[in-house]
């Protein structure tokens, strides 16, 4: 039975490294499972949620930057290893039982559907799941703004920013002790603090297409339940400043 949900559609922005689990790069598949089960209990509850996963626990552009090598053969690269991350999560989710398309937008059409608006709002409202991989093609952007605007072209409620913290926080609280949690923030103060849970082009985007983002710890299980429900601890990014 569909319970209330404060949020029905949301993009949920996982990074690369949640999937290594604490191992510095690759990908644990207890953790992929864990983070499969609570989307299919999402599911479950009459969500709809589109995913974008980073390339990080792979591969990063910048570490062939520091050799002297292009940027855009690196940033290819990194869209290519953000696939490799949608199908082992895809696979995942076809283990539970729940049907799941890749969208890349990247063209990979032996691995994965390309990109089109049509197709991928058509997948989402069937399937309840659509995972988009491939960044949006082109080189220098991330996969934050990647969310932002897969979030604009799905119609999304939300923007679910998944991170190791509960929230956002001045400073990195595990690296300072001093750190401070905000329970709410504009886009703009978001942008003028240049806090760095996400970057600024993926704020802003959120911000002109008023897309609230919600900032939450996907390490306790029934985390993600809790923030779609309009509950659990979480930093919420909305609205304009004064």
């Amino acid at each position: 039975m569909t319970e209330t949900l404060a949020w029905k559609r949301v993009l949920l922005k996982l990074s690369g490294e949640a999937l290594a689990g604490g191992a510095p790069l690759g990908i644990d598949t207890d953790v992929v499972g864990r983070i499969a089960d609570a989307i299919v209990a999402a599911r479950a509850l009459g969500a709809e949620i589109g995913i974008v996963i980073g390339g990080g626990n792979l591969f990063r552009g910048a570490w062939l930057q520091k050799q002297g090598t292009d940027r855009v053969t690196g940033d290819h690269m990194g869209m290519m290893a953000t696939v490799m991350n949608a199908l082992a999560m895809r696979e995942a989710l076809s283990a539970r039982g729940l049907k799941a398309k890749v969208f890349s937008g990247l063209s990979m059409p032996a691995v994965a559907d390309d990109f089109t608006q049509r197709h991928a709002l058509e997948a989402l409202a069937t399937d309840g799941v659509a995972l988009f991989a491939g960044g949006l093609g082109t080189p220098f952007l991330t996969t934050d703004t990647t969310a932002a605007m897969r979030a604009s072209e799905m119609r999304c409620d939300a923007i679910f920013k998944a991170t190791n913290v509960d929230g956002v926080y001045t400073a990195d609280p595990k690296k300072d002790p001093t750190a401070t949690r905000f329970d709410r923030l504009t886009f703009d103060e978001a942008i003028g603090r240049d806090l760095k849970v996400l970057d600024t082009a993926a704020f802003a985007l959120a911000r002109d297409n008023a897309i609230p983002i919600i900032v939450f710890s996907l390490e306790e299980p029934a985390a993600l339940i809790e923030v779609l429900k309009g509950s659990g601890r979480a930093t919420l990014v909305a609205g304009r400043g004064a």
